[in-house]
């Protein structure tokens, strides 16, 4: 495996939106004692955060809106088997296999597979991310403030997990308001430099699409889910398409598009493990 893959799989992991935003806090778990599975619903929570049941505002003068439920995942562990690609203009591979392992709010653990054999590993923490090339017996180690720099995004844990997972990735602000488009609930956020569309389903309420742009510069971010599947007694989106067009430093646009697809996806209750050790062997490349 080569190391543009390894790149470019910690970029699946962490490239996200172009300006500067506050990171969502994490959230305890609380686990249900009625059921076999650590996918639960959350209960009304305050109104700066963003839980499973958002109540809505007002969406024009006159025209008040039902109540919209915001359907989200919540989770102690969850194992994932997937395929990833990923296209930028000095990169491109196809259907990458990729297991995935979480901890909520806390660990995610990729192994790349490739003709049945282990090439890589990685594992995420809220403070850093260490990525092993076992081909070239090399690895890279990042933070999150080295990869905004060098992506030009401020990125971070809850992020990523909100990919991942389908969640929406901002808490709720007092200045969001919903309105709706077609067959969808549009709930409208202003995040520092960013303007943030939420684009929620009418027919399943689970978020379908998110749009940001920063203001500055038109950067924009967009985020589509689809094939959504049961998964215990929730949605849960087993492909993401993620676009990205960015003004690099020569005032040119560049596009980058990602596809993250699942095949299998369970949530449990026992911890999967997450075995990570490099060897002494190895060189550090970064």
């Amino acid at each position: 495996m080569s190391s543009k893959i390894t790149v470019g799989l910690v970029t699946m992991s962490l490239i996200w939106f172009t300006a500067c935003h506050k990171p969502r806090s994490s959230k305890s778990t609380s686990q249900s004692k009625d059921t076999d599975t650590t996918l639960i619903t959350r209960g009304p929570e305050p109104k700066d955060t963003i839980a499973a049941d958002t109540i809505a505002v007002v969406a024009n003068a006159g025209e008040p809106m039902p109540e919209v439920k915001v359907n989200e995942v919540d989770f102690d562990y969850l194992t994932a088997k997937s395929k990833f690609s990923f296209k930028s203009p000095k990169q491109d591979f196809d259907n990458t296999n990729v297991n995935i392992r979480m901890k909520k709010d806390s660990i995610i653990w990729l192994s790349v597979t490739g003709v049945g054999l282990e090439v890589a590993r990685g594992i995420i923490t809220r403070d850093s991310i260490v990525f092993m090339d076992k081909i070239h017996r090399d690895y890279f180690v990042f933070n999150y403030e080295q990869l905004s720099k060098q992506y030009n995004f401020d990125l971070n844990f809850d992020l990523l997990q909100s990919v991942i997972i389908g969640n929406m990735p901002f808490e709720m602000q007092e200045n969001g308001r919903f309105v709706k488009e077609n067959d969808f609930y549009v709930l409208k956020q202003a995040v520092d430099r960013l303007e943030v569309d939420n684009y929620i389903a009418e027919k399943n309420q689970k978020l379908s699409r998110l749009k940001a742009t920063e203001v500055p510069t038109q950067n924009t971010f967009t985020l589509d889910y689809e094939d959504f599947r049961t998964v215990g007694s929730f949605l849960f989106p087993f492909m993401s398409h993620i676009n990205l067009n960015v003004l690099s430093k020569e005032q040119q646009k560049v596009e980058t598009t990602m596809r993250l697809k699942h095949s299998k996806v369970e949530l449990v209750n026992q911890s999967p493990g997450f075995p990570f050790n490099v060897p002494s062997s190895y060189k550090r490349k970064r």
